[in-house]
């Protein structure tokens, strides 16, 4: 998985009071400015959102 790829990423959840989805992180500006531009590698707090791939770690 892609640390840039927000729609696997277990931070990226959906927001009934906004009716979108949205990232639960609290990005401060500078880090949230380099991601948008592309200048950052990508999300620093980029988690996957796969539940099994302890598990699959472990066999």
């Amino acid at each position: 998985m892609s640390a840039d790829c927000c729609e696997y990423c277990a931070y990226y959840s959906y927001d009934e009071y906004e009716g979108q989805y949205v990232c639960d992180r609290d990005l401060d500006e500078d880090e949230l400015y380099r991601f948008m531009t592309g200048q950052s590698k990508g999300c620093p707090y980029f988690r996957d959102g796969d539940e099994y791939s302890l598990v699959r770690h472990q066999n």
